[in-house]
């Protein structure tokens, strides 16, 4: 998160949050992606393959598409120049999540709740 200019502050409560994802998808194909956890609450909706302007969590302003691309569905975010690759997939039960930015690469793993 640093690489992207998250502040210190941010990225200690970020890093802590444990957040519920949920991905749902309507009649029209639109897909829904909330986080909610005690820090923040983000929700976006989208359809594959179309562009759409998104405020990040924090706070930037991207140009973003999501594909199905090899079994992982993959949000790419452009602004300032700048790129971020979101590969998102399930291994073994879990949604893991790879955030890649030039050489930085994140990962986070999401369980299933009870």
């Amino acid at each position: 998160m640093k690489a992207i200019g998250v502040g210190f502050a941010t990225r200690q409560m970020g890093n802590m949050a444990k957040p519920n994802l949920v991905i749902s998808v309507d009649d029209g194909g639109v897909i829904s992606m909330k986080s909610e956890s005690t820090f923040k609450t983000t929700e976006i909706k989208f359809k594959l393959n179309e562009e759409f302007e998104e405020t990040t969590a924090d706070g930037r302003k991207t140009k973003t598409t999501f594909a199905v691309e090899n079994g992982k569905l993959v949000q790419q975010q452009a602004w300032d120049g700048k790129t971020t690759t979101l590969e998102r997939e399930i291994q073994d039960g879990k949604l893991t999540a790879k955030c890649i930015m030039d050489e930085v690469v994140a990962m986070r793993t999401y369980e299933k709740g009870a």
